[in-house]
């Protein structure tokens, strides 16, 4: 199954004048018609299509500077494809607050959307490689709370749970724990929903995994998605966009009109070519960039493409990567170099 980064650990403190990046030193939001963003210069920049925050002090944008440092002036050029570009976080630990409202804190001043995932579920990922979670549904509910409350009043976007509803849809979660997960999913929707600037999609998985897009469709109705502001597909994925767009158009119908984001962190050369069975999409070589985070996608079902895998961290321990989650900055510049300019 598709593997997901383990959260990151809380962000070291920041300069808020380097959160004020402007907005108008920006790439052009323009792309072809293969899922790529244009690319000024070689590198990217935060820009007027995207509303989300970046962070100035991620691994990518402190790989950059290590580079700088030592005279890797060409490959860190190419990383700041990936630090200068809205990526989603992933709060770490019992208490998913202080990094929340770090994130918060410093997102304040540019005005701009925090991006955040959700991803503490009990019995997480059946076991693999992002194995973990709450250890019961009474802590997770404490711990959607407290990612709830550290949000506040902030302009945030959640995706709620990777992985979680297509567990459920391909049989992998046993059927004890099925009931629990799709309670603990509708409650979270429901605590979410009570920040007044907070939209919340329920994650989906992507064409590759569930292919009956009804069975997918009940799933996300079970889980509350009708309280939610839609889905999210491809997250963690390389499935290219036209797949991903027909799926969740379907999906979409079967829910009377849902809309979803997807996400495109990784997906600029599609999936691994003849890949099959569980490794495929584990730290696959050749893979690249895609489209930039933009909510102007011309598509009234598709709210935003987004970077919700942080480009650069693993997979897992497949193909000599390390533990899901961690950064890798090899695999990183891999990304950054193959992404169509």
């Amino acid at each position: 199954m598709p593997g997901r980064p383990h959260p990151r650990l809380a962000a070291l403190p920041v300069s808020l004048a380097l959160a004020l990046c402007p907005a108008a030193a920006a790439c052009s939001a323009g792309g072809d018609g293969d899922g790529h963003a244009s690319v000024v210069g070689g590198e990217s920049a935060p820009y007027a299509a995207s509303p989300y925050w970046v962070d100035p002090d991620s691994d990518a944008a402190r790989q950059v500077k290590k580079w700088q440092a030592e005279g890797r002036s060409a490959d860190a050029k190419l990383l700041q494809r990936i630090s200068r570009r809205p990526v989603a976080d992933w709060p770490a630990g019992d208490d998913p607050g202080p990094e929340i409202r770090h994130a918060v804190r410093s997102a304040a001043p540019t005005g701009r959307t925090v991006l955040l995932v959700a991803y503490n579920i009990p019995h997480r990922d059946c076991g693999k490689y992002s194995a973990g979670g709450a250890a019961d549904a009474q802590a997770y509910q404490s711990w959607i709370n407290a990612f709830a409350s550290a949000i506040g009043d902030a302009p945030a976007l959640v995706v709620l749970e990777p992985d979680a509803l297509p567990h459920l849809a391909d049989g992998c979660t046993p059927p004890e724990l099925q009931q629990e997960r799709y309670t603990l999913l509708s409650a979270a929707v429901t605590r979410l929903k009570q920040q007044p600037h907070t939209k919340v999609y329920l994650d989906a998985g992507n064409p590759a995994w569930v292919a009956d897009t009804g069975r997918m469709a009940d799933a996300l109705k079970r889980a509350g998605v009708a309280r939610a502001d839609g889905f999210s597909l491809n997250v963690s994925n390389f499935q290219r966009d036209d797949a991903v767009k027909r799926y969740g158009a379907a999906i979409s119908g079967a829910l009377g009109g849902a809309h979803f984001v997807m996400d495109t962190s990784r997906n600029g050369a599609g999936p691994l070519p003849g890949g099959r069975g569980d490794e495929a999409w584990c730290n696959p070589p050749g893979r690249a960039l895609g489209r930039a985070p933009s909510t102007s996608t011309g598509d009234p079902l598709l709210d935003a493409y987004l970077w919700i895998k942080r480009p650069g961290d693993s997979d897992g321990t497949c193909r000599g990567g390390p533990a899901a989650g961690s950064w890798w900055p090899e695999y990183a510049l891999g990304l950054a170099r193959r992404a169509k300019s």
